[in-house]
């Protein structure tokens, strides 16, 4: 069993979980639409976005040299990271230079990526995050289930037996507006002591060498305000040729992402106060290979909004943490398999391939498309298990025999009408575990054809 299979096993084993887990995620689905309904350009938008990224994706070497000099001038101090390894390397030469020791974060996914927390732990720096569900994951000592919503997998009865143990809350008090109280009580003073702000980016503008941050809670300005340095960390696909165009995707971005017309705060950070540091680490980790194959390069487009999670079945009934990976769902499961073809070889079979995907995504990348490329991927790289190839095999073989193929079919209609329950209904027929196998009908649409010919 993949590991994706065995992690889904594990989730819904909790039947009421996965329900409560599938009905939230499709009301954040159901609240995309009917924004996205009150846009009559909505289509028109999304086409723009996709071509504007497939402008950025073609010339991305020239915006992002026009992005450094931008900023550069700005006064703010560029770094490169080829790696996650070298991203949280130069983070800890800027804390080391500052004798910095308290850290705050708002939610940035490529710090997920890199492993910066784990890093700077290890390192002997607090490292706080501040959106209320990353500091709800940091607590529980988990990864993020979603991009967006990276505690949805946890009930809020669950979060007040945490802020119980963990910051004195009422025990039993599981009111959301209570909870959401103590924790910017816990909060606030972690901001005035933070010696450093780390934010993620959503976007980057070549021609002004600002960085742009969107969020619900305010807290990535609550850091880079209170802080004297503050570090954005950014994926090198993140940049948008003019300000101009950013319209474009804040229109898409919250709509996409929960239903909202924009985000609370969209914050624009081009420069320092007199007294500060401004920081931006530029990261490739994988991007520049991935820009490189044809058929995957539109994964790149991504903004992050996790409709594509939303909407999909497989993730919503499965939860974030069966994709083993920094960013689950169907998005994910294209981006993954091209920094570690092995580990994540299950990822792209943990689809129906229905499309639905493709059909809410901001910018319009063909994710099903590519989803069913990897399968293919995975194939001729011989990293599918022994157990399915050997079925592709034999299936190849009957499929190509229509006598054998004919065969097997009436031995199966047969079969079902004979045989015992306990044959039929076993440990080896998993599709009989959950549900009824149909009726056999008397011969098969083949034969049924050849005799309405024959009358």
């Amino acid at each position: 069993m993949s590991i994706h299979a065995q992690k889904a096993k594990d989730f819904i084993a909790n039947e009421e979980r996965t329900n409560w887990h599938d009905g939230a995620l499709w009301h954040v689905r159901n609240k995309r639409d009917i924004s996205a309904s009150g846009v009559p350009e909505w289509e028109a938008l999304r086409n723009t976005a996709s071509q504007i990224k497939d402008n950025v994706l073609s010339n991305l070497d020239t915006y992002l040299i026009q992005f450094e000099a931008a900023a550069k001038a700005n006064g703010v101090h560029i770094h490169w990271a080829a790696n996650g390894n070298e991203h949280n390397a130069i983070i800890g030469d800027i804390i080391d230079k500052h004798n910095a020791r308290k850290i705050v974060k708002s939610k940035s996914m490529l710090t997920e990526e890199c492993g910066l927390n784990h890093f700077l732990e290890d390192n002997g720096i607090e490292i706080i995050d501040t959106d209320l569900g990353e500091r709800i994951i940091q607590m529980r000592n988990e990864p993020p289930s979603h991009i967006v919503l990276p505690a949805i997998h946890i009930k809020k009865e669950e979060v007040g037996e945490l802020f119980h143990a963990q910051l004195g809350t009422e025990k039993g008090n599981a009111d959301p507006t209570y909870l959401t109280k103590a924790a910017r009580t816990h909060l606030q003073n972690k901001f005035f002591e933070a010696d450093i702000a780390i934010t993620g980016v959503n976007f980057a503008i070549a021609e002004t060498g600002g960085v742009v941050i969107c969020t619900n809670e305010g807290n990535a300005d609550m850091g880079c305000h209170a802080a004297p340095v503050h570090i954005h960390c950014m994926g090198m696909e993140k940049i948008l040729p003019k300000l101009e165009h950013l319209g474009v995707f804040t229109r898409l971005l919250a709509r996409s992402a929960t239903g909202q017309p924009s985000t609370i705060y969209t914050s624009h950070y081009h420069k320092p106060e007199s007294s500060k540091e401004m920081h931006i680490v530029i990261v490739d980790n994988g991007r520049s290979e991935q820009l490189a194959k044809e058929d995957f390069r539109n994964s790149l487009k991504c903004i992050r909004c996790g409709a594509c999670m939303n909407t999909c079945p497989i993730y919503r009934r499965s939860g974030g943490h069966s994709y083993h990976a920094t960013i689950p769902g169907p998005i994910g499961a294209i981006l993954q398999p091209n920094r570690d073809l092995k580990a994540y070889s299950d990822l792209p079979f943990a689809s129906t391939l229905c499309g639905s995907c493709s059909d809410v995504c901001p910018v319009k990348i063909n994710i099903h498309e590519q989803l069913y490329k990897w399968r293919q991927e995975i194939y001729k790289n011989n990293e599918l298990p022994k157990s399915k190839v050997t079925s592709l095999k034999i299936a190849t073989k009957v499929f190509k025999s229509p006598s054998t193929y004919d065969f097997l079919g009436k031995f199966a209609r047969a079969s079902m009408k004979a045989l015992p329950r306990f044959m039929m209904y076993n440990k080896f027929n998993d599709w009989g575990k959950h549900r009824e196998l149909p009726q056999p009908p008397k011969q098969s649409f083949k034969e049924w054809y050849k005799n309405k010919n024959n009358e």
